[in-house]
């Protein structure tokens, strides 16, 4: 099975310079990443994107939506893709908006291409990473989704430190009862310890 690590990553160009996207094409092949490429932020938004790792470069000013908007409204169209972004016309304020929605870089044409190529190196590292968490977080609601209610009653109680002797009074249940749901949950938890199965409770908050 593909895991986070060993997916191929892809680089997304957003870009309505046919020439610019052509180099960043070379480039990112240089040094054997694939590219995908688009004209427009609604080119981009109508294309499928593969489920692995990701960044995308951005120019600032295109037709229609231009790269800041767009970085704007990514969030709620559910893309968490790392943004470059590249542009012949950058300003301070400009970079300053883009670094306080998110972006990851904001170069100024013409850029020195190591630039460029750490900042991607850096957004793929990212999105792995973020990716990892989901997939883990994922998992986690999974192992707690498959606990029967009695079980997730003792777990509430047992992370508060309760003993079971307390839980078992405060569910109306056998001290018995509550060892063998204990138990369970430890066990559908892939949890070791208590300190472990309070760990894993704040994550699930």
């Amino acid at each position: 099975m593909n895991t986070t690590t060993d997916l191929e990553p892809i680089v997304y160009v957003v870009d309505d310079d046919a020439s610019i996207r052509a180099s960043l094409e070379d480039l990112l092949a240089s040094i054997g990443l694939n590219a995908r490429l688009f004209a427009s932020t609604v080119e981009f938004m109508a294309a499928e994107r593969e489920d692995t790792p990701g960044c995308l470069i951005l120019d600032v000013r295109m037709p229609g939506m231009n790269g800041l908007d767009f970085l704007d409204s990514m969030a709620g169209a559910g893309i968490q893709l790392p943004v470059i972004f590249i542009t012949a016309h950058g300003d301070i304020p400009m970079s300053v908006r883009a670094m306080k929605a998110g972006a990851l870089e904001f170069l100024t044409k013409p850029f020195r291409e190591q630039d460029l190529l750490d900042a991607i190196h850096q957004g793929l590292d990212r999105d792995r990473t973020r990716r990892e968490t989901a997939s883990a977080h994922s998992a986690l609601l999974k192992r707690y989704a498959s606990l029967t209610d009695g079980e997730r009653q003792v777990m509430d109680l047992v992370v508060t430190g309760l003993l079971n002797k307390q839980i078992a009074a405060r569910l109306d249940v056998s001290e018995v009862t509550v060892k063998v749901r204990r138990g369970a949950l430890m066990r559908k938890m892939n949890a070791d310890s208590l300190a472990e199965l309070v760990k894993i409770s704040e994550r699930l908050k």
